[in-house]
């Protein structure tokens, strides 16, 4: 196992721990909604954003005590998107993380009260979290809030990729429409944790650019991977973008080019940080992880 490997999991063990203590019990009313919560919220995800956002507060000295709470918000954030994304109205599957999505194990509309709740739950999450100052606060509750919504944030991002199935569209068209889907949630997670360690202006803005690269990285390579790899490797439903005539980089490019174009997008996250007089290792071999991932 790798170093950045290990950190993974250390990481998902605090965070999977926080986000049990911060939840409703499953049994608690009404427990229909909060099953469905936990459903999601531990099936077995990789946590990428809380992972980003320690690397990102330790390259900065953090004390991870303040990170917590801020990376357990983030991942009910995405949580929430990826309920909603599974619905029969967006991309309609029946599977995630190797099991039944929200809607299927439960219904449709709990399904979608589910996804509120976690959105709603985040955000008070962050903003009740007395370890950090209110103006801290109140700057990640409205960071998070742009990266999440629109008009850069995470919901646009969804818009425009179901308005675009079907479509023939430009290569700025694709990236934008993946800069805020996937990225923009990605970004601010290493912005967040920069921002708690104090960063300076100077510092924030280079793991902005890097966080940028990270994240069209990582659509970069889940395109692939879901034409590359089965659905029992993956964990969903294997090549559902090309039966939805999903905007995608190896439709646009093919698969050898959009493999190199990984690369060279790989190489351009580790350049953003070299104006970082810190350590960046391990943000550097957090893209390695995210381009050599399998699922």
């Amino acid at each position: 196992m790798s170093p950045v490997e290990k950190f993974m999991l250390d990481v998902s063990a605090v965070v999977d721990n926080a986000l049990d203590e911060l939840l409703p019990a499953a049994d608690a009313e009404p427990a229909r909604l909060h099953k469905a919560m936990r459903w999601s919220m531990f099936a077995g995800g990789k946590r990428i954003r809380p992972g980003i956002l320690f690397a990102a507060g330790r390259t900065f000295a953090a004390d991870e005590n303040l990170l917590v709470r801020t990376a357990a918000a983030i991942e009910m954030i995405h949580t929430f998107s990826l309920i909603h994304d599974d619905l029969p109205a967006m991309d309609d599957d029946d599977l995630r993380r190797g099991r039944e999505t929200c809607h299927k194990k439960f219904d449709e509309a709990t399904a979608i009260l589910a996804g509120d709740a976690l959105l709603a739950q985040a955000f008070e999450v962050v903003a009740c979290d007395e370890s950090l100052s209110p103006e801290l606060r109140l700057k990640l509750v409205s960071t998070i809030a742009s990266a999440s919504g629109t008009p850069k944030g995470m919901v646009a991002g969804q818009q425009l990729d179901l308005e675009a199935e079907g479509q023939t569209i430009t290569i700025d068209e694709l990236e934008n429409i993946h800069a805020r889907k996937t990225g923009a949630l990605i970004s601010i997670s290493a912005i967040a944790g920069a921002m708690i360690a104090g960063a300076t202006d100077t510092e924030l803005a280079a793991v902005e650019l890097y966080a940028s690269k990270i994240g069209l990285l990582f659509q970069i390579t889940d395109d692939l991977l879901d034409v590359t790899q089965p659905t029992e490797t993956l964990g969903k439903t294997a090549g559902k973008d090309a039966m939805a005539e999903k905007a995608t980089y190896p439709g646009h490019f093919g698969i050898e080019a959009t493999r190199e174009m990984a690369d060279k997008v790989r190489c351009e996250a580790a350049d953003a940080l070299g104006t970082v007089d810190r350590d960046t290792g391990l943000l550097l071999e957090f893209a390695d992880l995210i381009a050599d991932r399998s699922k």
